[in-house]
């Protein structure tokens, strides 16, 4: 079953949200130009008020490997997200500091970008348009991709279900689909929700 991440999580409401629709994975941002961006006090109180079903994921743009770790050995994300230039050398470094799972995010715009993602060290990728764009990309690039991933780009709930059932991606991760002015729409994560499980439905 393709699992479900709900992205630029900000506000209590948001876990609120989430704690009832119970996707896998939800993300906070730690990139300080992002409108979605959380402090790491925040993100610990938003944390505590998570099921603790619920994977919380730090997204980090070129940030020092040894914030990124410290963050994931206190317990406040259970997995980092690095959507950045972070090349091999930065996902080996990090994982020595840190034995959580790290993603590593790979904007997707020739086959040849595919072939990075096979190759990379980190424990998932992400595929995905550019750095949080909210516009998909050629999917029939994904043909021969070898390895698990989670899709990203431009996602909602209108093209969830053909995503789940053309591509059978490990995960899907939304953010920009899921708001109404650049804040997190309930109605919009619920039917988001709704429409990658009922993909799955045969």
């Amino acid at each position: 079953m393709t699992k479900i991440k709900l992205c630029g999580l900000s506000r209590n409401c948001d876990i609120d949200a989430v704690n009832k629709l119970k996707p896998d994975f939800i993300g906070f941002v730690f990139w300080q130009k992002s409108s979605r961006f959380v402090t790491k006090e925040k993100a610990y109180e938003l944390k505590s008020l998570l099921d603790p079903d619920i994977k919380a994921v730090g997204v980090f743009v070129d940030e020092k490997p040894e914030t990124v770790a410290e963050l994931l050995n206190l317990g406040i994300i259970d997995m980092a997200q690095l959507h950045g230039t972070e090349n091999e050398e930065y996902v080996k470094n990090l994982k020595k500091l840190s034995d959580k799972p790290v993603i590593k995010a790979f904007r997707i715009r020739t086959k040849y970008d595919i072939t990075d993602a096979q190759k990379s060290s980190a424990d998932y990728v992400l595929l995905d348009s550019g750095a949080g764009t909210g516009t998909v990309f050629d999917w029939d690039l994904l043909q021969n991709i070898q390895r698990p991933y989670f899709l990203a780009g431009g996602l909602d709930a209108c093209n969830a279900q053909t995503a789940v059932k053309s591509l059978e991606p490990y995960a899907v991760d939304v953010s920009s689909g899921i708001e109404t002015n650049k804040v997190k729409d309930k109605a919009k994560m619920t039917a988001f929700v709704v429409a990658v499980r009922n993909a799955e439905i045969k």
